[in-house]
């Protein structure tokens, strides 16, 4: 951990791998590769039983393309070994449990021996410096501290870099945004949905925020219409961060100060693209689901884990000099996908359509019902005090504006519905915009 301890100034980039040569970098990653299949299949009884099915042993493993030859592991296979069925450690070198909320079934349990912690603040560091925060920052962390990993991981990596951190955890508005003129606030972590409204609140109440710059927000899929939007209102650089509970939190992967794709950390996290059909590896370029395998962690190493998040693989240079490969902004989930009527849906086309609109907030829900034996889809949408004082007639032409706009980009007519400001409900955490009617 020798590089966090720079003289003052902070923390330096340049002393990460985040500049090694590829084919140092790619040295790097086949020999972590070769140790972490053999962990796995010497420690994970599930993982040997499949590479024996393949008639595999850790031997077959000579090159970073003879990953492809190694099985996938699926969230479901977290939920039928639970609680601790993936540990690669024993209960004692174990310091750190985390865990999804279990909202669809057995919440997902991981797990950290100190050695991943450190890898984990480590890459939080690098994440941080990334984009632009330093020792000196004053960081205000609303991610939820406890079993969900957000709040921890941005905390150990923001205190390492040398920042002060706030870990002020989510929720309580009202003194959020104290906190936030009070302490002279210059960085902010928390989902882009909640930065939103911190936005809104802090205009009626008259707060003034004007030392922050910079926001670091993940944990929900965003829109580019999203991010101009924040900018645009806060005047800050809103940047995307990335990460899963059961790769490691968030720190996968962060965008530079040219926010253009998210830099994967991979030294530590190999990606790959697959075809979410037949599971056959895409080119870097080519457009499908992420697979990430865990190259450097103990407790619960993750051999091609399906993400489920639908992106793809930018291998050309960043201008910010970062070998490390990029992947396009996530925006979409194979398993967010609606079928209404036929037709492909994704929440975060519908938002890219609505923030086309002058008169909008990006407020909106998704209500899907079922008439007569047809799917139906309504998408009520908030629109500004303004335009909700209108006449009539000016409304009506702003919801068939709506209307026409989704149907260019969905290929679907839904019904539109204008609604008053701060009539949907809000999100401390995760928004969540879809509400399903159609078995209830």
């Amino acid at each position: 951990m020798s590089a966090w301890n720079d003289p003052p100034g902070g923390f330096h980039p340049v002393s990460t791998p985040d500049y090694l040569p590829r084919p140092q970098l790619l040295a790097i990653q086949l020999q972590r590769l070769q140790s972490t299949v053999a962990r796995a299949y010497d420690r994970v009884p599930l993982f040997r039983s499949r590479m024996e099915d393949r008639k595999l042993s850790p031997a077959s493993i000579r090159s970073l393309a003879d990953i492809g030859k190694l099985p996938f592991t699926v969230k479901a296979d977290l939920r039928d070994t639970y609680p601790f069925g993936l540990f690669a450690s024993p209960m004692e070198e174990i310091v750190r449990l985390h865990a999804s909320s279990g909202t669809t079934g057995k919440p997902i349990v991981v797990a950290y021996t100190q050695s991943d912690l450190d890898v984990w603040t480590e890459v939080m560091v690098r994440s941080f410096a990334a984009c632009g925060i330093h020792r000196g920052d004053v960081v205000q962390n609303a991610y939820g501290y406890g079993l969900f990993t957000g709040g921890l991981g941005m905390h150990y990596g923001g205190e390492a870099l040398g920042a002060t951190v706030i870990p002020i955890s989510g929720g309580n508005t009202e003194r959020q945004l104290m906190v936030m003129q009070d302490f002279g606030v210059t960085a902010l972590c928390c989902t882009p949905s909640y930065f939103l409204y911190l936005l809104e609140s802090a205009k009626e109440m008259k707060i003034d925020f004007s030392r922050l710059r910079v926001g670091v927000f993940g944990a929900e899929p965003w829109s580019e219409a999203m991010r101009d939007r924040i900018q645009a209102e806060s005047g800050i650089r809103a940047h995307d961060i990335y990460g899963l509970s059961e790769i490691i939190g968030p720190g996968v992967g962060i965008e530079c100060s040219h926010q253009h794709g998210l830099h994967v950390f991979e030294d530590h996290f190999y990606p790959e693209i697959i075809d979410p059909d037949t599971g056959e590896v895409l080119p870097d370029g080519g457009e499908g689901e992420l697979v990430l395998t865990t190259l450097s962690k103990q407790a619960m190493p993750m051999i091609r884990y399906r993400t489920r998040d639908v992106t793809s693989i930018m291998a050309e240079p960043c201008e910010c000099g970062r070998t490390l490969r990029r992947i396009r902004r996530i925006g979409r989930r194979s398993d967010d996908m609606l079928i209404i009527r036929g037709v492909n849906v994704f929440p975060s086309q519908v938002e890219t359509a609505l923030l086309r609109v002058e008169g909008t907030l990006p407020h909106y829900q998704i209500v899907l019902t079922r008439e007569k034996g047809l799917d139906q889809m309504e998408v009520k949408v908030e629109v500004t005090p303004e335009v909700f004082s209108d006449e009539i007639r000016k409304l009506e032409a702003l919801q068939q504006q709506l209307e026409s706009t989704i149907e260019n980009i969905l290929g679907l007519r839904v019904k539109v519905t204008l609604v008053q400001p701060r009539s949907l409900p809000r999100s401390e955490g995760k928004a969540r915009r879809v509400s399903d009617l159609r078995n209830v």
